[in-house]
């Protein structure tokens, strides 16, 4: 009807081809066409079938029924549907096939230089994977894209030993879930494991993270449903599960027995929270030291807080839109950002602290030390803020360096860390499109072997530094420097 080749979906009565619900929803609208109009409580067979209630989605062959509003997994006795997914599959297969063959000769006669690809016109990388959408599922597949990219965290996962959940007929075969099947035996380990491995295999077609996000939907319930959801939000409960679940035990194998498999993650190097250290904590832990002061008897409380990111405020004066004759203001930097957030300040009037000496509330300055830094350092801007009615979102552009970010100066006891110790280079960049936390699209750039790609769900394109530079960052992903590699600072 509108011509769209996005989420298309088939009516499994009558083979009929439309759009799916997040595009313009002509697929819902064909079963509400075909709806007979009810003049009997009992309906026929025949009427069942005529009311076109069920469809297929035809890029994860996910069947869906109007009537129940939810996904199924149940098959006919025959299985038709399962043929059906045959079918749509082979179709698929035939229609690269003959890509393929001309993607190969383009790479032979091309040189070593070239594991890229022209398509359409754009610089596509042949070897890297997409995530397909799943209904407004950009926020996990930006952040799936930026942990895959982070080699030390990836490999770990990638070389946990394979986890079969279902035995006899049904092992090695997809699976389709509905939301109320009631299996309670889930792995988001096994399932993050999945498809961590699934990316950068040199797949022409993207990948569906569908079995993840299931789990998602039973372990996570704030991200049930095909809303916009938070990137940061979601990678800190995908990050606080994965750390819960190794603690627990894989599959009947102790937590302590997997991380002895990696020799680098020896127990000096983890920081505990929430419990016993996993490779969670180890690779992303960090500890704060936060000091509160008395202003009135001078008395100081310390306290140590372990992180697995740190939230930044974008400061106030960076906030405002420039106008014409503002155009050549200072601009905000990730040290702008770092400094506020490190700075002494003097705490509100809602926030007034309880002075263990004085007995009662008082004025009183606050300040943040890092005590230890993580191998890997998240940095959040905090983009989206509360007005009296709605959330907003911060639009302004934060400058940010891809080498040499020094955090010496926000050490608590920097004369203890070498000199190339407190450096980071930027791994990844999370990066939201559009105005509101609820609406709008999430894309993510990487850096694998020395290459910088752009990931937006399926497509995945060739980009430079410049291009990452400019981006306007939500989450960025910065890898503390093994080896010394130049000069550069923030």
């Amino acid at each position: 009807v509108c011509r769209s080749n996005k989420s298309p979906w088939v009516c499994l009565t009558c083979s009929s081809v439309h759009c799916g619900r997040y595009v313009n929803g002509h697929a819902k609208k064909h079963y509400e066409d075909a709806q007979i109009p009810m003049t009997n409580h009992k309906k026929t067979e025949k009427q069942e079938k005529v009311q076109h209630t069920v469809c297929m989605d035809c890029s994860s062959y996910s069947t869906y029924c109007y009537r129940c509003d939810d996904f199924v997994v149940n098959d006919t006795k025959m299985g038709l549907v399962q043929k059906v997914r045959e079918h749509l599959q082979n179709l698929e297969n035939s229609a690269f096939t003959s890509d393929r063959h001309r993607k190969r000769k383009l790479l032979e006669n091309s040189s070593l230089n070239s594991k890229l690809l022209k398509v359409n016109g754009s610089t596509t990388a042949a070897c890297a994977t997409g995530l397909r959408n799943l209904g407004n599922t950009c926020f996990m597949n930006a952040i799936l894209q930026s942990l895959s990219n982070i080699q030390q965290f990836c490999c770990y996962f990638k070389e946990l030993p394979a986890v079969e959940l279902r035995n006899g007929k049904t092992a090695g075969r997809r699976t389709y879930h509905t939301r109320s099947q009631g299996d309670n035996n889930v792995s988001l380990v096994e399932e993050f494991r999945k498809t961590l491995c699934a990316l950068w295999q040199g797949s022409q077609t993207a990948f569906s993270p569908e079995s993840l996000f299931y789990v998602v939907w039973k372990i996570m319930p704030n991200f049930r449903g095909y809303q916009q959801q938070d990137a940061h939000e979601f990678m800190r409960y995908l990050l606080d599960h994965l750390h819960l679940e190794l603690q627990g035990g894989f599959n009947g194998v102790s937590r302590s027995v997997i991380l002895q498999e990696n020799s680098n993650l020896s127990a000096s190097n983890k920081c505990c929270i929430n419990g016993a250290s996993t490779v969670v904590t180890a690779i992303f832990g960090g500890i704060l030291q936060n000091e509160v002061n008395c202003l009135i008897c001078g008395t100081e409380s310390r306290k140590f807080d372990p992180f697995l990111d740190l939230s930044l405020d974008i400061p106030s004066q960076f906030r405002n839109k420039r106008t014409k004759n503002q155009e050549n203001g200072p601009m905000c930097t990730l040290r702008d950002c770092l400094r506020s957030f490190t700075d002494l300040e003097e705490l509100d009037e809602t926030e007034l602290y309880m002075c263990h000496k004085c007995k009662k509330k008082q004025k009183s300055t606050k300040k943040f030390w890092i005590q230890k830094l993580p191998k890997v350092l998240c940095l959040h801007l905090k983009r989206f803020h509360w007005t009296a009615y709605l959330r907003n979102k911060v639009d302004t552009y934060v400058e940010f360096p891809l080498r040499g970010l020094d955090m010496k100066c926000y050490l608590l006891e920097p004369e203890n860390s070498g000199p190339e110790s407190c450096l980071y280079d930027l791994a990844a960049v999370v990066v939201h499109h559009g105005s509101g936390v609820g609406s709008g699209h999430y894309t993510a750039y990487a850096a694998h072997e020395g290459r910088w790609f752009h990931f937006n769900d399926s497509t995945v394109t060739l980009t430079d530094e410049e291009t990452v530079v400019k981006a306007k960052a939500y989450i960025l992903f910065y890898v503390e420097r093994q080896a010394k590699s130049g000069s550069d600072k923030l």
